[in-house]
């Protein structure tokens, strides 16, 4: 349906980034990766088996490519989990929040190695991990062309009847819905499937749509080719985010808590999440 209405500057980033996604999957994707059972796996199956399945979203703070390499905060950090377990990573780069959940669900994937915030309501339907790094949710919109811009929002009380553009299935949808009765007031949702959130800050900053809402890091990443956004507007408190597994991977869950529990001390650790979360 967006198809249809995006302006031709937002076709070239658009495309790069399906491209690069695809791309992506050719290259971690194994040829003889065997069909899965629906049925999501534990940790000794995943060590009887010697390779771990993740989900990571392709963006630019966990997964993207710089030339010919890999990077990515999580991706550099789940190769190596990988390296200290002695296991390979079957990584699929994977834009829509709810096809990573249902993978997760039928064990096509192990793990959504990506920031996953920690709401309450997906407590119930995943075990998540100890906190990965502190992120927050902010409101990209369009620097004001002039000084009483109606467009530009500059208070949360600025938001009611406010439509919000956020990726289908966000746990930042949960924020947002407490925010408006915060304000006493409504503030509509527009739940979007066919993209990430940096296709979505694309579209704010070509005119496509007016308000979306994202990772703080992700949009920071954004502005620095995008300076006519504006991300100074909290959406959410700093929060910890953490990765998942099913809820019939508790094993798999204390390997990963240990293991990021240790990490978390080390100077690799350290020179990682400086390098993505400057």
């Amino acid at each position: 349906m967006y198809l249809k209405r995006l302006s031709p500057k937002i076709w070239k980033y658009v495309a790069v980034a399906l491209a690069g996604s695809l791309i992506t999957t050719f290259v971690l994707q194994h040829e003889d990766t065997p069909a899965v059972d629906n049925t999501p796996r534990d940790y000794p199956a995943i060590a009887a088996d010697g390779i771990l399945r993740a989900a990571l979203e392709y963006n630019s703070i966990s997964l993207h490519k710089e030339g010919d390499t890999l990077s990515g905060f999580d991706y550099e950090l789940i190769g190596a989990f990988a390296r200290d377990h002695n296991l390979q990573v079957d990584i699929t780069p994977e834009m829509s929040f709810e096809k990573r959940l249902e993978g997760l669900a039928t064990g096509k994937y192990d793990l959504i190695a990506n920031g996953i915030l920690a709401t309450s309501e997906l407590k119930d339907s995943l075990l998540l991990t100890i906190p990965i790094a502190l992120t927050k949710e902010v409101l990209v919109q369009r620097k004001p062309t002039e000084e009483n811009d109606s467009l530009f929002i500059r208070t949360h009380l600025s938001l009611a009847k406010r439509t919000l553009h956020v990726v289908k299935g966000s746990p930042s949808i949960l924020r947002i819905r407490h925010l408006g009765d915060e304000i006493a007031d409504t503030i509509y949702i527009k739940e979007v499937e066919m993209y990430g959130p940096e296709q979505l800050i694309a579209m704010v900053a070509h005119g496509d749509i007016d308000y979306a809402v994202c990772d703080e890091q992700i949009a920071r990443a954004a502005a620095e080719s995008t300076p006519q956004i504006d991300i100074s507007t909290d959406i959410s408190f700093t929060q910890f985010y953490s990765w998942a597994v099913s809820k019939k991977s508790p094993a798999l869950l204390d390997s990963l808590d240990t293991w990021i529990e240790d990490f978390k001390q080390s100077r690799k650790y350290q020179k990682i999440h400086r390098k993505y979360y400057k």
